[in-house]
């Protein structure tokens, strides 16, 4: 209790920076905040740009793009994709009760591998189906019911493209749960539960707060509900660029957090181009993809 109490008190003094994009779906002014320390490891210094810019991953990565994709998509070379590792990182476990939770994958200094996790679900582009599958990005999504559910055929789609993408949940309707007593976050995120069991065939075992609050009563409801992590980030996805909890630039096992979001929210931008921009600076830091559950115990 003690020490979410410190985490939350962290964050607070720390600004803990908010995105300018707004809306997820349901007309509501949603920002989501940068996620905050919690895996207790420090963060390592990034090597050059340079160092695995070219460098192809060895072994097999989550997918394998197709020799063009990356031309057909906007991108000026094919992106780099991280193996599962032979040995997961090692990360803390939760306390009695509690779920983990996780806001950079503790990785090696030279590691240069990010994560990419797209939240709510407001926007359901058929074209960007069409770009993830190409690309094989590995996404990890973060659905919430009454903004994705009018059509959860889109996200199936997404899941199911060959990239190893995943379903996770972001609560029933987007509240910020931290201003909920006990039960009423439990419904929130046992009921989210419940629904993708439903339409999906399974509960998933790991979950975002909204806005990334949360406090020891949401680590306990997520726990009674099943999950295992409580996943926040580091670094969020704007319209053109990153926004950076710490420093400017990404760091090994960074959390990316973006969003299923259109041009009404993207100031006339699309998905696609918010996503290709994301992946040009991932490629011009030298970094390389990897699929967020292989390194997840």
């Amino acid at each position: 209790m003690k020490h979410t109490r410190r985490l939350v008190a962290g964050t607070l003094a720390a600004g803990a920076l908010a995105l300018s994009l707004t809306g997820c779906g349901d007309g509501a002014d949603h920002t989501e905040r940068l996620g905050r320390e919690a895996t207790g490891a420090a963060p390592s210094p990034s090597p050059p740009a340079s160092a695995s810019a070219s460098t192809p991953a060895s072994g097999a990565g989550p997918g394998t793009a197709g020799d063009e994709a990356y031309r057909k998509w906007g991108l000026s070379a094919p992106l780099q994709y991280a193996p599962k590792p032979s040995v997961k990182p090692q990360i803390p476990p939760a306390k009695p009760g509690r779920v983990q939770v996780i806001d950079r994958i503790p990785v090696p200094a030279d590691d240069k591998v990010v994560f990419l996790t797209f939240d709510d679900g407001a926007e359901k582009n058929p074209e960007f189906l069409k770009m993830a599958a190409d690309l094989k990005l590995p996404i990890s999504m973060f659905l919430t019911d009454d903004i994705a559910s009018a059509d959860y055929g889109h996200f199936e789609k997404l899941r199911d493209n060959g990239s190893n993408s995943t379903i996770n949940n972001h609560t029933l309707t987007h509240p910020n749960l931290r201003t909920l007593p006990f039960e009423a976050q439990k419904k929130e995120i046992c009921g989210q539960q419940e629904r993708l069991e439903k339409r999906f065939g399974a509960k998933p075992t790991r979950f975002r707060p909204p806005f990334g609050n949360y406090n020891d009563d949401t680590l306990r409801a997520a726990n009674e509900c099943g999950i295992t992590q409580l996943l926040l980030w580091r670094v969020s996805m704007q319209i053109n660029n990153f926004q950076y909890a710490e420093g400017s630039a990404l760091k090994p096992g960074d959390i990316v957090l973006a969003h299923f979001r259109g041009p009404s929210e993207l100031k006339g931008s699309t998905e696609i181009e918010m996503t290709t921009r994301m992946l040009q600076r991932i490629q011009e830091q030298g970094y390389r993809i990897g699929r967020l559950e292989d390194y997840l115990p």
